[in-house]
């Protein structure tokens, strides 16, 4: 009875992770976050130039999308978030980017997540990419400066995506606690389930993408020691794989997977990699 109670726990499990996969590598419904998605206001983040709008996907999702045109910029910085929250959550650092930094930034959300429309999967989003890409290469203000990803987690994986596919536009990547491919984050986390990850059908193989990207592309790797969602050696092994003759690490001994931005070190390698290759 015991031996039947597993297998059937077991069958079960399997079940719910090929079935429901989808909300859980995308948690755009968790925290409420699809139900209010914060603006920058004059008070609370005063001299942003901010505009808001919709861009229409080749399979007609509308994709929210906040734009930060700077002035005073050379560089147009893209924000690929992770994948919880939603673009609101990121204004703190848009604004430290674009006042410390002086940078265009430009971010938006992934289908299902924020008010975009549609239900998120790894297809929908590179989806998404292609709409987002060819708005940014055919926007006045945008196209006449130096693009740089910066991705976190999931947002690293999107990045790394980019850079192989749209190599032409992208002159820098900056990834955070990014993984290997969905499949090897899962023995991470349900150790009892590292048999049966060929199920899952949300990969985002960056392993098998990076290597691919061109030479001249500069990396930075941003790679938390604690990390609790991705294995740390993650960052380290996609560092490795990386054909970038302008590629660097930068690991935080005390960092996990969220809280990357206020360990110690971390603008002080975003300045030195940014200014290293004249992105700023």
């Amino acid at each position: 009875m015991v031996f039947g109670g597993i297998v059937t726990t077991l069958s079960v499990s399997v079940a719910a992770l090929y079935l429901y996969q989808n909300k859980l590598v995308y948690p755009s419904w968790a925290g409420k976050a699809k139900e209010y998605v914060e603006k920058p206001t004059s008070v609370s983040y005063p001299g942003l130039n901010f505009k808001e709008f919709y861009l229409k996907t080749p399979d007609n999702i509308r994709l929210q999308c906040y734009d930060f045109p700077n002035p005073e910029s050379k560089t147009t910085i893209i924000i690929l978030r992770p994948n919880a929250g939603n673009i609101g959550h990121s204004l703190a650092k848009i604004n430290y980017l674009y006042h410390e930094y002086n940078a265009s930034v430009f971010i938006f959300s992934y289908r299902g997540y924020g008010y975009s429309e549609g239900t998120p999967s790894e297809q929908g989003i590179k989806t998404d990419v292609e709409c987002i890409m060819d708005h940014i290469e055919q926007d006045e203000f945008h196209k006449q400066r130096k693009k740089v990803l910066l991705g976190t987690s999931i947002g690293g994986a999107v990045a790394i995506h980019i850079a192989y596919r749209y190599h032409h536009m992208v002159e820098g990547v900056i990834l955070e606690n990014t993984f290997l491919s969905v499949r090897k984050v899962i023995p991470y986390l349900i150790p009892f389930m590292q048999r049966f990850t060929s199920m899952c059908h949300e990969v985002w193989d960056s392993e098998a993408i990076i290597s691919k990207v061109g030479p001249k592309t500069p990396f930075l790797f941003l790679n938390s020691e604690r990390d609790e969602i991705v294995p740390s050696n993650h960052s380290l092994e996609l560092y490795k794989l990386c054909n970038s003759s302008e590629k660097v690490l930068k690991r935080f001994p005390l960092g996990k997977h969220n809280d990357i931005v206020i360990q110690d070190g971390y603008w002080e390698a975003f300045d030195e990699f940014m200014y290293r290759y004249n992105l700023m």
